[in-house]
């Protein structure tokens, strides 16, 4: 009996080793199943790892990461309470299993640490501090988190079951959002930060991937691994001089590793991913994570409406607030964000949105500083004409813009 179990146990894993072989790109399905005829046909059979290093389909060091990877998965079968059904994700920063709670009788995911996370004090004692923080909130639009906690030396985090996929697993077939669809999605997503932001907990991670869609059609903001307590000066110093998030959606704040990291950057991220949502392509494209982060720094956004003409212009005015590079000159709230979203939604004008660009320039003028005012005005004709002239249209412009900014403000 215990000579079949052990080679049940044997079967099971060189299973598991094909599967991730040919699921890696290490190997295609044919040379793998070549291997196994040949195994078969021997009278002493080797090892289906030695059998792929030995014909040179692979390499030890491959074989050797490989197996890590399902031991790693096997002893996160062995959490109590749980019954591991399959993993459904895998990544650097952790592997994540679809689960049933035995207690409750439900279905979970699981979300485990790798061995050098695991024995990582500072990063195990943010990671519980996270999920403690994150276990607090609950909304219908954030993926609900359980429990932390820790088991045979590895520490795993258990959170709500989504059955669905992801934004980016719709993106990635070519999908360009209408105005409309995007702006149903984004609208649950800002939903789920603004009660977040209320709880003193920002994302830092908003992106397609994070964001699970039901069969309903209902999002669901996922994946907290990188949230904070706004609150935390200890961990914002720790974190100081790193980008912390994903460069395709990231802040021009993370980029620099400020320390005082607040809920703009979550705006920033989540204008980002309607960009992506309704134009087919991110807001910034470049060769390397590098050369994107620098042009979110430097390089001016091309408005969404420049590339899909079919979206209304206020959108776009709603989508270059949320990703201003200056986040003071973003939204000043998420629930302030929330109001243009759905008044873009509802075919009306985004007043919000105008209010902070009239906010900006009156500051700006208040303090003498006309630079902000100076994409409103043109500049004077080439080639000298008449100063004076020149001066009292531009003086007539600027008292212009001024009225305007009384008349908003007092809207």
């Amino acid at each position: 009996m215990a000579e079949q179990e052990s080679n049940l146990e044997i079967q099971s894993m060189e299973t598991e080793l094909a599967r991730l072989v040919v699921e890696r790109g290490l190997a295609t399905r044919e040379e793998v199943d070549e291997s196994r005829r040949w195994i078969a046909s021997q009278t002493d059979p080797p090892s289906l790892e030695d059998t792929l290093v030995d014909k040179s389909v692979i390499t030890r060091s491959q074989i050797w990461r490989v197996r890590e990877s399902i031991e790693e998965t096997h002893r996160g079968r062995q959490i109590p309470g749980y019954k591991i059904i399959e993993r459904i994700g895998s990544g650097a920063m952790a592997t994540v299993f679809k689960a049933k709670q035995i207690s409750l009788d439900r279905m979970v995911a699981i979300k485990v640490l790798p061995k050098r996370l695991s024995e990582n004090r500072e990063y195990v004692e943010r990671f519980y501090k996270e999920g403690q923080a994150a276990a607090k909130l609950n909304h219908p639009n954030i993926v609900q988190a359980f429990d932390v906690g820790e088991a045979n030396g590895y520490h795993y985090f258990v959170m709500e079951y989504v059955e669905g996929h992801s934004l980016y697993d719709e993106l990635v077939t070519g999908k360009v959002f209408s105005e409309e669809e995007g702006l149903r999605v984004i609208i649950q997503i800002a939903r789920a930060l603004e009660h977040a932001h209320s709880q003193g907990l920002i994302h830092r991670d908003v992106k397609p991937k994070n964001i699970m869609m039901t069969e309903d059609r209902t999002a669901k903001l996922a994946d907290m691994g990188l949230a904070r307590v706004a609150s935390d000066d200890e961990a914002a110093r720790a974190e100081a001089g790193r980008a912390y998030g994903t460069p395709y959606y990231i802040s021009p704040e993370q980029i620099r590793g400020e320390v005082d990291i607040d809920f703009r950057a979550d705006i920033y991220s989540l204008g980002a991913t309607l960009y992506h949502l309704v134009t087919g392509r991110v807001p910034f494209e470049a060769p390397t994570p590098a050369a994107v982060m620098h042009k979110h720094l430097r390089d001016r956004l091309i408005p969404p409406d420049h590339i899909n003409t079919e979206l209304s212009s206020g959108f776009g005015e709603v989508v270059e607030t949320m990703m201003a590079k200056d986040r003071n000159r973003r939204y000043p709230s998420t629930t302030d964000l929330l109001l243009d979203l759905q008044a873009i939604a509802a075919g009306e004008q985004p007043l919000q949105a105008r209010r902070q660009i009239s906010v900006d320039l009156l500051s700006g003028l208040s303090k003498g500083d006309t630079s902000s005012a100076a994409a409103e005005i043109p500049a004077p004709p080439p080639g000298g004409g008449n100063l004076i002239i020149v001066i009292i249209i531009q003086g007539a412009l600027l008292i212009a813009c001024i009225l305007l900014i009384v008349i908003l403000l007092a809207g």
